[in-house]
């Protein structure tokens, strides 16, 4: 296949943004940072199912994740359903491939020299801060990924859900009402998996629930905050693509739903 076309240049384009921000976020998710704190705000230390002082500590896969569903979302609107389940397979593929070879380079004997660095003017033992980065569990990396997985084929089957009772209107109602369903379900699947499932933690159905509600909040919020982010990219892609060519693909992406 060549990429002569602009649709085949343009899927290839949100493809591999998709799945470059998927792997990205399963990566730099291991670091927890502080909304409040990153906003300079004081903490909101809120109280919930017998959970005290919640506040939004919130894993840094948060930055790419709202972009990943609108790319799953601009896929769905321009080529089908078919394409994006496609693309989240693939994805979810790519990922285990990644923690695969990572687990493998862990295991690699470090070289002397490089063990000890200086980092900021404190001595680091490089191999320990690469094993802690990198080396997730098992039970982090399954959750993450059927997370993602059950969430994207919600937000598709959704997304066409909404925009076979409305048509072509009400772009945000399908794109960002699929977001905030899928990923209300991904916000608890990941944590029940990781933390619930896994012997290591054994959280509580309390804590399950307070910790889910509380990151779906934030995700709540940043989808509502992207919708503006959504129409920018769409109207660029009309553009790139040209009134006519834009139409006959948003109508055969319609069609082919249920092929």
């Amino acid at each position: 296949m060549t990429y002569k076309t602009k649709e085949s240049r343009l899927f290839l384009v949100l493809g591999a943004f998709l799945i470059a921000n998927a792997i990205l976020a399963e990566f730099i998710g291991v670091k927890i940072f502080t909304v409040e704190g990153s906003l300079g705000i004081e903490k909101f230390n809120i109280n919930m199912f017998g959970v005290p002082e919640l506040s939004f500590n919130m894993s840094a896969g948060v930055i790419t994740w709202p972009l990943i569903f609108i790319m799953t979302d601009i896929i769905n609107e321009y080529f089908g359903l078919k394409q994006v389940r496609f693309l989240s397979i693939l994805a979810a593929i790519l990922i285990s491939y990644a923690f695969l070879v990572v687990g493998f380079a862990i295991g690699l004997i470090p070289s002397d020299f490089w063990i000890s660095q200086k980092i900021d003017g404190e001595t680091v033992n490089m191999n320990l801060a690469f094993k802690g980065i990198f080396g997730q569990g098992m039970w982090i990396i399954a959750g993450s990924i059927i997370a993602f997985l059950i969430g994207q084929m919600v937000d598709v089957f959704l997304f066409h859900q909404i925009k076979r009772n409305t048509g072509e209107r009400l772009l945000w109602l399908r794109a960002t009402g699929s977001t905030l369903a899928s990923q209300f379900i991904d916000s608890f699947v990941v944590i029940f998996i990781a933390f619930y499932l896994n012997p290591q933690y054994s959280w509580s159905w309390q804590m399950v629930a307070a910790i889910g509600l509380v990151n779906y909040t934030y995700k709540f919020v940043v989808a509502i905050l992207m919708t503006p982010l959504l129409y920018f990219v769409h109207g660029i892609i009309d553009r790139y693509l040209g009134k006519e060519l834009s139409q006959k693909m948003i109508s055969e992406a319609a069609g082919n739903t249920n092929n």
